[in-house]
């Protein structure tokens, strides 16, 4: 074991010492990440940017009843834009990050020797090594095991880094291209095209002047609209050396449509409806602007979203590939201003709600800016079928993805030579002509065995409940959906009846 690893599981078993002060696993982390913060900013140096008074070393020295004040004090300073003293005199101005990072934040902590035991056991912690392996890696481990715990319920905000991998290793982000996540939770996708950027340019030496400084600070957008979530995703982005535009905002409001245009999109937008069945409020939206389906609304800020040759890759749901009505317009929007030239059949139960199917979707925007064009066939792989139940006994790996990998081939564009498998294989083409017929429905298999039956091979608890779990929550979405959809039909026939009239 790593001492990252080390780390991670030390932090990890610290939150059954606080079930008894009624704080849920997610709240634990949201904790921690303030505490972390505090202590991360001493390892690195830059406890600067903290008031004197609310730094690592005085917080951790404190005790008892002293220390909780201290703590809760101090939350609520650092995240205060308008601080004053008590004269009336405005504060010093905070840093931004750290503002940010403490906006609203409140504990759950009531028992000071439950804080004690936090503050003590960070301070224990071997934090040569973790600076050694990257802090950033240690806070990422920390989320996916928030992720992996299916008591946490965060797997939601959490695409598998396996699959985020390899995406990132298909689209091949690049020096200077300007990136975005639309939804970006807690930050997986950006941190990972960092990581192969940096990797890729020699870790940033040796470049011109001014270089390094704006791939950190003007080329990643992200936008994330749970405040806790954006909490986390901005501490991981700093521990990754990146500070880049990362917003709390609605991407399905006018602020999504302030986000800059892209080379690359990377993103797996939430499921489900719209919070309390209301449609996007976007302005630019034509296809979708009647629906209460977030995740059909996403694709459309995607394909806008996108700079003229621009590239996408999207994790979406089985119905967007089949869905009529509002889906089907979508899709023909999709394969004419885009082509869309990949779909990966995602297996079942890789995410925390193993009852949704998923893709991916992969697409690049016409480059001369108009709706000409667009697909001439679209290359299914299918990783579903016959594919081993995922769960605590058999995680998703690096691996699973190698022969979709080589399929694709080394074009981020899906421009590479690629060869049709046939009726027997995994990878096949579809003509646009061929899709047509099939009324634009994307929703092609032709491998059956094993795809129904993957879930029926778990044998963890966790893993079966959350599988039961996964297929509720899918049947009630696809319900609130159809509702939402007779209701909107309804509102829109009102009026043309009263005209009537």
């Amino acid at each position: 074991m790593s001492a990252t690893q080390d780390i991670v599981a030390k932090l990890w078993n610290l939150c059954h010492v606080l079930r008894d002060d009624g704080v849920t696993y997610s709240e634990y982390v949201t904790e921690l990440t303030y505490l972390l913060f505090l202590k991360m900013m001493e390892e690195t140096g830059q406890e600067r940017r903290i008031p004197e008074e609310y730094r690592w070393s005085k917080l951790s020295k404190a005790e008892g009843l002293g220390q909780l004040t201290l703590y809760k004090r101090l939350l609520t300073s650092l995240g205060d834009p308008e601080e004053k003293d008590d004269d009336g005199t405005p504060k010093p101005a905070k840093d931004p990050l750290v503002l940010a990072i403490f906006t609203d934040a409140q504990t759950r902590l009531r028992k000071p020797a439950n804080l004690k035991s936090l503050t003590t056991a960070i301070d224990d912690l071997d934090w040569f090594d973790a600076r050694e392996e990257g802090l950033g890696d240690l806070y990422e481990g920390l989320l996916q095991k928030n992720a992996e715990d299916k008591k946490s319920g965060a797997g939601q905000y959490f695409t598998p880094r396996p699959l985020i991998d390899s995406i990132v290793r298909l689209t091949q982000p690049q020096l200077g291209e300007r990136i975005q996540d639309p939804a970006a939770g807690t930050g997986g996708f950006i941190v990972a095209a960092h990581n192969r950027i940096y990797a890729d340019n020699n870790q940033f030496f040796g470049l011109e002047d001014g270089t390094a400084e704006r791939q950190i600070r003007d080329c990643y957008s992200l936008a994330e609209l749970v405040p806790d979530t954006h909490r986390l995703c901005l501490m991981n982005l700093m521990l990754h050396g990146i500070e880049g535009d990362a917003q709390s905002m609605d991407t399905l409001t006018d602020e999504g449509a302030t986000l800059h245009k892209a080379d690359l999109i990377l993103s797996n937008p939430p499921f489900g409806t719209k919070k309390g069945g209301g449609r996007p409020q976007r302005g630019d939206f034509s296809t979708t602007a009647g629906t209460s389906n977030k995740q059909l609304a996403f694709v459309e800020h995607i394909i806008r979203g996108l700079a003229p040759g621009g590239r996408a890759a999207v994790v979406v749901p089985d119905n967007v590939l089949f869905e009529d009505g509002t889906g089907k317009a979508l899709r023909q929007m999709l394969m004419g201003w885009c082509d869309l030239h990949t779909i990966l059949r995602l297996p079942t139960g890789i995410f925390y709600a193993q009852g949704v199917k998923t893709n991916v979707l992969f697409f690049t925007r016409n480059a001369d800016k108009g709706e000409s064009g667009g697909t001439k066939a679209v290359w299914v792989y299918d990783m579903r079928a016959g594919a081993p139940s995922y769960g605590k006994t058999r995680p998703l790996r690096a691996e699973d993805f190698a022969d979709f990998e080589a399929a694709y081939g080394d074009d981020p564009h899906g421009r590479a030579e690629r060869q049709d498998q046939g009726e027997d294989g995994r990878f096949r083409r579809f003509t646009r002509e061929e899709i047509a017929a099939r009324g634009d429905n994307l929703d092609i298999s032709w491998l059956r065995e094993g795809e129904e039956e993957a879930e029926d091979g778990l044998t963890d608890p966790d893993d079966i409940t959350a599988a039961i779990l996964g297929h509720l929550r899918e049947a009630t979405r696809e319900i609130e959906a159809l509702v939402l959809e007779l209701e909107g039909e309804e509102e829109d026939v009102a009026p043309a009846a009263v005209a009537a009239e």
